[in-house]
């Protein structure tokens, strides 16, 4: 699996506007699910896969998409033309990746998105929270990826600041109003009872009210076989149930 490099991520000043002006083309899409019942719970949509994201998470399932650019990318017209022939078939269109909202196109092709019909879900996982706070006005729903408590981040993601950006993200999206999901892969070899003890603290005090927590599947690289990891100890479950009222725990995906 390519990883990206250690650079520094630049993220956009504050107060950023949409940029409109970057052409929807230059969208980088690494592929297209073209029905998911999963992508945004309770509805039908197609998911576009945006190629490039900065962190290095160890259980990644789209490991492939970390890299900038990938081999083989779809075209954003042949996204639209999918599209067009779903209208009334399908309910919404989910951004996923990747990190979607590294790319200056995205405001761009959710405008063209909302203009053929369609609802707008955001899948990120916060690593760009200037870039995330215009756009959460253009979307209708946001699942949000919060990895671990600040502590153990740099050991889920690989970098050193990514809690920050994390935990503004969460900020940005509990004072904008939209509906959302935060949510939670638990990979066991990093977050242990310790470590879900001050996720669930850490939830609570930002005043997280719907949250998912899912157990991880790691591919067999061999067989190409999912297989689960140990579920979460049951404390933990049934703390995030009396604590969050939108509480959902996906045993598997």
């Amino acid at each position: 699996m390519n990883r990206p490099g250690s650079a520094p991520v630049r993220d956009a000043p504050a107060g950023a506007r949409p940029d409109r002006d970057a052409g929807v083309e230059g969208l980088r899409i690494a592929g297209l699910a073209r029905l998911s019942t999963c992508d945004w719970p309770g509805r039908l949509v197609a998911t576009v896969f945006c190629q490039g994201c900065p962190w290095s998470c160890g259980y990644c399932q789209n490991a492939d998409l970390i890299p900038p650019r990938g081999p083989a990318p779809l075209a954003w017209r042949e996204v639209t033309a999918l599209l067009r022939r779903r209208v009334g078939l399908l309910d919404a269109v989910v951004f996923s990746g990747g990190e979607p909202t590294m790319q200056p196109a995205l405001a761009t092709a959710i405008d063209e998105v909302r203009a053929l019909g369609f609802a707008v879900g955001l899948h990120t996982s916060g690593a760009y929270p200037d870039r995330l706070v215009p756009l959460l006005p253009l979307v209708d729903w946001v699942a949000l990826d919060i990895k671990a408590p600040a502590s153990r981040y740099p050991a889920v993601t690989g970098r050193a600041a990514s809690a920050e950006r994390a935990f503004a993200s969460l900020a940005h999206v509990l004072a904008s109003g939209v509906e959302h999901e935060v949510r939670t892969t638990i990979d066991p070899a990093v977050l242990d009872a310790t470590a879900l003890a001050e996720l669930a603290d850490a939830l609570t005090a930002a005043g997280v009210r719907t949250f998912a927590a899912q157990r991880l599947l790691r591919r067999d690289p061999a067989t190409g076989i999912a297989v689960a990891a140990a579920e979460p100890p049951a404390d933990f479950l049934d703390t995030c149930a009396a604590r969050f009222p939108g509480f959902t725990y996906r045993s598997a995906r």
